[in-house]
């Protein structure tokens, strides 16, 4: 949680029983549906450590590679410990998805 709200510099809100989110930000669909969301989020599940929010479509795919061992969804990036991944990576990555929720 430290090193999300260190680059985010937002608090750490419980967003339902399990996640911790960091900021957060209004969406609206072409459909009409809208709501609210965190910027970034975190979850520790019983296989792997999930962050919402830093890979999204096109977002941070780029560094995917570069990352270290890790399992992504459409929008989760699952890893199992972060002594897997390089953190510098990891903090780039959240610092890139949060700048692009922010400026949006």
């Amino acid at each position: 949680m430290g090193l999300i709200e260190g680059i985010t510099l937002e608090p750490a809100v419980m967003w339902g029983p399990s996640i911790i989110g960091f900021g957060s930000t209004h969406y609206r669909y072409a459909s009409g549906h809208e709501g609210d969301t965190m910027k970034i989020g975190l979850s520790a599940r019983k296989e792997h450590l999930v962050l919402y929010g830093v890979i999204c479509y096109d977002l941070n795919t780029e560094l995917l590679s570069q990352l270290g061992k890790h399992k992504q969804g459409k929008g989760c990036l699952y890893i199992k410990k972060l002594a897997d991944v390089k953190l510098d990576v990891l903090e780039q990555m959240i610092k890139i998805a949060y700048e692009q929720k922010t400026s949006a």
